[in-house]
This record gives C-alpha cells, structure tokens and sequence, in this order.
C-alpha cells in the first residue's frame, strides 16, 4: 500500500525529507512528514492509494486531539467490522480509510488492538502526549520494517534502503552474510549491517526516553497438537469456505485489482474465487526462457489452461534469460538485502505489467506450500523417517556415494540433497533441507579476519531456537513447516515479494495467510496435508468442484531461472568483476583463493557451486549498491516503470 520512515532521537527534517523520496516507489500517490514541535520525532509517508482516495486517508495520520501520529503500510480486511465496533462505542470516523480504523483502535485499545487486527501491516505510532514509539509487524510479516537503535537513537523504515540516508552505517555483519551463504537468505533479525535490523513477523516495540523499552512477540505460530477428526469430504469443503471467504475479503479495493496466475494450484484456487466478485479480473503470468536440463518445464500452458477454463483475462509477459541476467544488479538494489533468488525477478516483471494495465493490486498465491505443504522437502522428510532406521555406517556409505554423482543432473542433484547430512540429529536434519551451502565451505570463504569474528557461531542459531521451543513430539513435517512459516516464507518468499512488486507500485495480498484460514490449516492431521507423495492433498480435493484435474494434480514447478547455465554463460562477465581478486581485496572480506578455487571448479564441472557462487556476487553487489553508494535507486526505480 505505501512506504514509510521515521525517528525518534537526533535526526533532521531534510534527512528525513530524503529517506522519504528514496520510497517513492512504493507511495507515487502522495507525499507527507510530521515532525513534533520538539523536534524529537518525525514521520514521513509515501501513499499508495487504494482504500479511501480521498484526503482524509492521507498520513501521517494525527488523532482528533492530535497527541497522536500514525504512519501505515499495508491493508486491515476487517476493518469495516472493526470500524462498526468503535462507532457503537461512541467513535465519529472523518473518513473511510482503514488507516483511521487503525488510529482509532490504538486510542481505544492501545497495544492489545493487536490481536484483533486481521490484515497485513507495518505501523508505527508516536504517543507525543506519553513520549512513546509504538511499532509492529503483522503475524506472518507480509509488510517490512527494518530499524536501527543506535546511542539512545531510533529510526525504522518500510525499506532499509531508507535508513542509509539517516545513518553512517558501515559494518558489516559476518554472522548475517554467513546466513545468507548458507540458505540465501537471512532467518531471523539480521541484516548486511550490524547496525540495522529486521522487527520480526508478529512482533511489537515500544521505543520511550531513548531505550527500548519493551520488544515482544504478540502473535505465535498457530501449532495445535490436537488435530480435527472431521472427514476428508467435510474438511475440504470447510477449507473451500474459508478461502473464499477470504479472498472475497482481500479484494476490498477502491482501485483496480488483478492476479498472479502462474497456473499452478495456488494461484488458480485463488482465481477461481476471485473471479466470482469480479468475473473479468485481470490476470497476469510470465514466459520466461525454461531450461530442462535444470529441471524447470514451461508454467506458460497450464496458465492459459486455467485462465481458459475460468474465462478470466490474461496477460503475459515475455522475459528471455538475457533479460533476466541482465537485471541482477538492479534486483540486489531493489531487494535491500542479498537475497540469491533470481526467481524474485519474475514478481518484478509481472507487477510492471499489472502496473501498465491500470492495476495496483495483486492477489498471490503465496504461503500455500508453507501451511498445506508443496515443496519436495515436505515429501523427503516424510519419508526420511524410514531412512534413518538403516544402520549408521550403512547411511554414511549412501551419503558418500549420492554425494559423488554428477550434481548438473537434476535427479541426481535431488538424490544427493536428500541423502546429504543423513547422520545428522533430527533437528539439524530438518534445518540441512534449507541449506545451500554447509557450515565448513562457508567458514573457508572468508578471510582470517572474519573466520575469527565467526569462530563457533552457527548460520542456523534462529531456526534452532523455535525448534527447541516447540512443543514436545511434533512430527519432523510439522518442524519444517514451522520453519516455513516463521522464516522461509517472511525472510525469503514475502520479502522478495514484497520489495518487487513495490518497486513497480503494486501491493500484493496473500489469501492463503488470512487469520482464520490458518489457524484451521494448523488443526489438519498431517495426512490430510501431505498424503504420501502428494502435497497439498487437502487443498487440492478442496478445489476438484472448481478446476480441471490436471491442474489440480498438475507437477509442481514453482518460479525459477536457469542459474547454473547463467553462471557459466550470461553472468561470467558480471561474476569475474565482482568476484575478481581485486575486488575482494578491497571489500576485505573473502578468502580470494578459496572463492576463487570455487568457481574454477564450479566452471570445469567438478562441483556445482552456482548458488554459492550466486551468492557471493550478490554480497558484492549489495555492498556496492548500499555501502560504496554507486547507485542512484530512483533512477533505478524510474527504469523499471
């Protein structure tokens, strides 16, 4: 919906001005700052708008008395019901704009207003009457913010890349970019930066006379170990209900609002309901260049397919691979961290097409394989069970072996990843499905410097964390799928999301992460979800009255890129400058053999390092883009529209 950015400390107004311009992209609609009298506090917006056009949904957003100030990114779905509540209550609204509903619930609840919103957000209120920041993020962390507290100072933003024009921040982080090498992306708070960091899916801050006063998680997964025992006919239809329940909720727009349609499960679900509120809604897929060799098939029939069958409208947009290569760099600048996922072009692309067809919203399929399974970890951890019943020695033969075959294979490469760390615990087992690159290759990266720094620490510490405060006896899926929810799905999938849509000013909501959709997901037995080989078994008897069968039982694809071929080919160039010995000299941060010994083996076809490879130039990049400053982001932001 919008971008914000704030302080509360010794900041300037033209700093603030200037972190504010840097989010055009997300709010090209409106502009606005507050700053207190005092000079202590200040709050800046960028307005995407989309319920409410007028200006009384206009922010900073200040009280009737005007003792208090809000800044929002995001949409609340109920808050029609929420805003009926308070009128009973005696509350005369100026508008009709959720922002105000917000506003108001902070005045008549205060922080306990949290577990009564349903939506996806990002807020920030300063109580100028208490000296107080309130700030939170919605439960599954669909909307960003990032803050940095620095000598009795706070600031925070929708982007990170809005805190750079408000701080001298410098350091790098070593246990961060020892994250985002291990899994390409970065679980939990960290980020490049020591001194910035994430607030966390579900969780709030209260900021007052220079410290933090209290930081705390006010929602928690929703992990129930006593599971429905209604029949698979009866849960499916009550899985059918709510989500169309709530995709009948998130298409609440006073603008105009379309879909992704990769013609897929999630998505096409998704469209069959929507297009019962709005039976020509705009519907939007990407051709992107395919390589089978790694294992990717061409979404593009199956789009057509369902969009044919729904009679909805589609647009597509073609993308070659040397599209995609070259616009890596713009991608790492968008992104605000070093995420290396190429696949987050494709939202990019997508929603500049959207954009170009009057749309500012989006509906996505995303959070489907993280609460009803879908990935093929899902299936391998099921079966991994029966695995480790085989002898010690006999598991260590097997990992040695799958480990030798030729990884440029995609069956092969699969087999090797499931039986790779097959000794370890049950813990880190689970955890070693979401890695790119093990502990050891990660450490012998970096330089002595940094190897020091790092010494003990473990990339995978967060993800440790929640799995040993789950209750007792979870089955090793629903582990993984807690890790789907708390870190996957807000550190990687959302985040990427989120950023590249936005680049493009479109908003992207999420029906499958709706409150009560959810929680029901998370009383399902295990079975009902993954059913054997099947994933997603639930949902997709849910959706038999509503899609053909071979959409629905369809193979899994998801978005991807040939990065293997790219590493080789399209990015070489852009790999030897980033990653050449002069380079690393200079960031101060890598090993320049070790990375160097990596991608000559990675090219001769000895090992397959592209991802690690991948990672490290986005690294690069990134510094370049956010420390050295060689890039000028609205006029990246302008290129894309």
């Amino acid at each position: 919906m919008c971008g914000f950015v704030g302080f509360v400390g010794s900041y300037s107004q033209k700093k603030l001005s200037l972190a504010n311009e840097i989010l055009s992209h997300r709010g090209p609609d409106e502009t606005g700052i507050w700053i207190s009298e005092s000079g202590c506090a200040g709050l800046a917006h960028k307005r995407l708008s989309i319920i409410d056009l007028s200006p009384s949904g206009s922010q900073p957003m200040s009280s009737q008395k005007g003792n208090e100030i809000l800044v929002f990114n995001g949409e609340i779905y109920n808050f029609e019901e929420l805003r009926a509540n308070l009128q009973d209550k005696g509350v005369v609204f100026r508008g009709q704009s959720d922002t105000e509903v917000l506003l108001e619930m902070y005045l008549f609840f205060g922080e306990k207003m949290l577990t009564m919103l349903n939506g996806i957000f990002s807020f920030a209120i300063w109580d100028e009457k208490l000296n107080k920041l309130f700030i939170a993020r919605d439960s599954f962390g669909v909307k960003p913010i990032y803050y940095s507290f620095i000598d009795g100072n706070l600031c925070f933003a929708s982007e990170a890349k809005a805190l750079f024009s408000l701080l001298n921040a410098t350091k790098l982080d070593p246990y961060a970019l020892s994250q985002y090498l291990s899994f390409l992306w970065s679980p939990g708070e960290k980020t490049p930066l020591k001194e910035v960091k994430k607030l966390l899916p579900g969780e709030a801050l209260i900021f007052r006379n220079g410290k933090i006063e209290k930081k705390w998680r006010w929602h928690n997964l929703p992990i129930s170990k006593s599971k429905v025992k209604s029949s698979v006919s009866s849960s499916s239809r009550n899985l059918a209900k709510l989500l169309r329940n709530s995709v009948e909720k998130q298409m609440v727009s006073d603008v105009p609002l379309g879909a992704f349609l990769s013609g897929g499960l999630d998505s096409s679900s998704i469209v069959s309901f929507a297009k019962n509120i709005n039976p020509q809604i705009q519907c939007f897929t990407i051709d992107s260049f395919r390589n089978k060799e790694e294992g990717m098939l061409n979404d593009l029939p199956y789009a057509k397919r369902v969009a044919k069958h729904l009679k909805v409208p589609l647009h597509v947009i073609s993308v070659s691979s040397k599209d995609l290569a070259s616009d890596i760099e713009k991608m790492i600048s968008m992104l605000d961290e070093p995420l290396a996922d190429p696949a987050a072009l494709n939202v990019l692309y997508i929603s500049r097409l959207a954009r170009q067809n009057g749309i500012k919203v989006l509906l996505s399929g995303a959070g489907g394989d993280d609460i009803f399974t879908g990935y093929r970890r899902h299936f391998a951890i099921q079966i991994d069970r029966y695995f480790q019943k085989m002898p010690l020695y006999l598991r260590n033969e097997i990992e040695r072996l799958t480990n030798s075959l030729d990884s440029f294979n995609p069956f092969f490469r699969r087999l090797g990843k499931f039986f790779n760390g097959s000794t370890l615990d049950k813990n880190d087992r689970i955890i070693n499905y979401f890695r790119w690159t093990d502990l050891n290759q990660v450490k012998s990266l970096f330089n002595q410097e940094f190897q020091k720094e790092l010494n003990d620490y473990d990339p995978a510490e967060s993800m440790h964390s929640l799995l040993d405060n789950l209750p007792n006896n979870l089955e090793s899926l629903e582990m993984m799928l807690a890790l789907e929810q708390r870190f996957f799905l807000p550190d990687h999938n959302l985040n990427y999301t989120d950023k590249m849509a936005m680049a493009a000013g479109v908003e992207v909501r999420t029906p499958f992460l709706e409150n009560d959709l959810v929680e029901f997901a998370s009383k399902l037995p295990l079975k009902y979800k993954q059913h054997r080989n099947e994933g997603k078994w639930i949902l997709k008897k849910a959706m038999e009255p509503y899609l053909p069968r071979d959409i629905i039982y369809r193979s899994k694809t998801g978005f991807g890129a040939p990065l293997r071929s790219w590493v080789r080919n399209e990015l070489k160039e852009l790999i030897e400058d980033t990653l050449s010995e002069d380079s690393l000299k200079n960031r101060g941060v890598f090993d320049t053999k070790a990375v160097q010994k990596l991608i000559t083996k990675n090219q001769k076809g000895e090992i397959d390092a592209s991802y690690t490879i991948f990672s490290l130039m986005s690294i690069e990049i990134w510094c370049r883009n956010f420390i050295d400053c060689q890039f000028n982001y609205n006029e990246i932001y302008k290129e894309i529209k």
